[in-house]
């Protein structure tokens, strides 16, 4: 049981038959009342977002969330292949449970497959990766005083923003919590 009190940013809770998240969290001392905790939680399954008001006082059980460092496989179709590396165990998930979170992930790469009560609800890619570029305009030398960008298409199909030096075949690097383009490689 974690009280209302002791809320950190991260940490899953039941409340109401739901599983939550943490993603912020105040405690308010008014002039005037008792105090409470603001908090912005997170629906893990479905992915809503709404903001609730605790007395430091009430107690939540704490959710298990299970995270295992999986192998992508290959996709066939709707259903994603991923393999546990420590006992070979094999599962298939459909398109529905992994979302858009392969965009950037290359077959028989590690992500990590995240369950609660034997229940899939998300996979997390790693938090970098390196992919080369297919498809991109040939770029232009010199006009780069504005920080201008150009798309390019990645090797798993996802298109990514990169400044204008950026030439096809090149390899980058890749924040996968915003698409975001770091680096050359």
């Amino acid at each position: 049981m974690i009280s209302a009190g002791d809320f950190r940013n991260g940490v899953t809770l039941e409340i109401e038959g739901n599983v939550y998240q943490i993603m912020e969290f105040q405690h308010v001392k008014p002039g005037k009342g008792a105090a409470f905790v603001r908090t912005k939680l997170k629906n893990i399954i479905n992915g809503g977002v709404v903001e609730k008001t605790f007395r430091p006082t009430e107690k939540f059980p704490a959710a298990r969330i299970d995270r295992v460092e999986m192998q992508y496989l290959y996709n066939d179709g709707d259903l994603y292949n991923f393999m546990n590396t420590e006992n070979y165990d094999q599962i298939a998930l459909n398109k529905d449970d992994i979302g858009d979170s392969l965009k950037f992930v290359k077959e028989n790469e590690m992500v990590k497959v995240c369950s609660y009560n034997g229940n899939v609800f998300a996979v997390e890619p790693p938090l970098f990766v390196e992919l080369e570029i297919t498809e991109t305009e040939p770029g232009f030398k010199g006009d780069t005083a504005t920080g201008a960008t150009k798309p390019a298409t990645v090797e798993t199909g996802a298109v990514v923003y990169v400044p204008l030096f950026v030439e096809q075949g090149d390899k980058i690097k890749i924040d996968t919590r915003t698409g975001e383009y770091l680096s050359r490689v």
